[in-house]
C-alpha cells in the first residue's frame, strides 16, 4: 500500500515542480533514487515504538513526509516557505499521510517535544543541532543524513555539543552517512 502511496507522492512532487522549485528539474529524473530512497534509508534506525517527529526544513517532503507515508508515524513538517508548505499541506491531504505541517520559521515554530527529530539539506551539523534540540525529548535522536564531509561537519560541531554519535550506513549511496545523534547537550563556551 505505502509503494503506491509514494509513487503517487513522487506525481505530486514532479506536477507541483512545474510550478514551484520544490526539486531542481536536472533531479526530476532521478527523483525516487536521489530522494525518496535516501529519505527511507532512515527507517532502520528509528527506534521501535516512535510515535511523533518533527521534521526541519520539510521543503518538499524529504525525508519527512515520506517517512510519515511509510511509517506512519505522525510527522510535524516544519517549512518556511509558503508554497513549499502549500504543496505539503495538499499532498499530506491527498496521501492520507499523518502529518501536520507548520508554515513558520523552525526558531518560531511551537511544537510539543518528539522523540525523534529529522533534516536533511538544511544546514551544518552546528547550526542543526541548535535548531533540532528546542523541539527534541530529552531522550530523543535525531536522525541527519550527511554527505561525505560528514566527520568535518561533525568535528566542529562536537567543539560545541556533546551526543552520542552512531554512523549508520546509506544503502543508497556509499560515500553518505547517516548520523543518529543522542544524549545532546551544549558544551557551553569556554571560559
Amino acid at each position: 500500500m505505502s509503494g503506491e502511496k509514494l509513487r503517487q507522492f513522487a506525481a505530486l512532487v514532479v506536477k507541483w515542480s512545474a510550478k514551484i522549485n520544490l526539486v531542481s528539474k536536472h533531479d526530476l529524473p532521478d527523483l525516487w533514487e536521489r530522494h525518496i530512497q535516501d529519505s527511507l534509508a532512515l527507517i532502520p534506525y528509528i527506534s521501535v515504538g516512535t510515535l511523533a517527529a518533527i521534521d526541519l526544513g520539510s521543503g518538499a517532503g524529504f525525508p519527512g513526509l515520506v517517512l510519515a507515508i511509510e511509517t506512519g508515524i505522525p510527522f510535524t513538517l516544519i517549512e518556511s516557505d509558503t508554497r513549499k508548505a502549500a504543496f505539503l499541506t495538499d499532498a499530506a491531504r491527498e496521501l492520507g499521510a499523518p502529518a501536520k505541517v507548520l508554515n513558520t520559521r523552525i526558531e518560531a515554530a511551537k511544537t510539543t517535544p518528539a522523540p525523534l527529530v529529522t533534516a536533511r539539506a538544511l544546514a551544518p551539523l552546528d547550526k542543526l543541532l541548535a535548531l533540532a534540540t528546542p523541539h527534541l525529548t530529552p531522550n530523543g535522536i535525531c536522525l541527519f543524513p550527511k554527505g561525505k564531509s560528514y566527520e568535518e561537519e561533525l568535528k566542529t560541531a562536537q567543539e560545541h555539543w556533546r551526543m552520542n554519535v552512531e554512523r549508520c550506513k546509506n544503502p543508497f549511496n556509499a560515500e553518505a552517512c547517516i548520523l543518529k545523534l543522542g544524549n545532546i547537550h551544549h558544551a557551553g563556551k569556554p571560559r
